[in-house]
């Protein structure tokens, strides 16, 4: 079942492009396929963000003051989600990704831009569904699960 992602562009820096959208939605959509949810009506929204304004969401939330490269605000908790009466769709809560620490990372890592957002908003999905990378041996599960999730959408490094 195609989810349902909402985006919202809050900075100026890089051109969200309508190939950008549809990249996200494709990773969106496999991280729902390779965590059987695929059958599952979901919606996530997406918010693009300078560097400027990431650091005042890291600052706010995380008491970390810096600019980072994603931040999940997750809704659900223990895979119950709430679910919006209009469309039926489970809520999994909202990524905001800043384009440019994406751009910054890919140029760092010797990747494609694209593949950057691309691992970024299969990180944060991850989040939204109740993966964690606070301990190692759950650090090893979740990269585990974005390096399935992004070879099988063709965004290897």
């Amino acid at each position: 079942m195609t989810p349902l992602v909402s985006f919202y562009n809050r900075q100026r820096k890089i051109t969200v492009t309508p190939k950008l959208k549809e990249l996200v939605a494709s990773c969106v959509s496999a991280s729902l396929e390779c965590e059987n949810m695929g059958d599952r009506l979901c919606e996530v929204d997406v918010t693009f963000l300078s560097n400027r304004k990431i650091r005042e969401y890291n600052r706010e939330y995380r008491n970390i003051d810096r600019a980072t490269d994603v931040l999940s605000f997750p809704l659900g908790n223990n895979g119950k989600y709430d679910v919006d009466p209009e469309t039926g769709a489970a809520a999994l809560g909202d990524i905001v990704i800043s384009l440019e620490r994406a751009e910054e990372q890919a140029l760092e890592y010797g990747h494609s831009f694209e593949r950057e957002v691309g691992f970024l908003t299969v990180h944060s999905m991850l989040h939204l569904l109740g993966y964690d990378h606070i301990d190692e041996s759950e650090g090893d599960i979740m990269r585990a699960h974005e390096k399935t999730i992004l070879q099988k959408i063709g965004l290897t490094r």
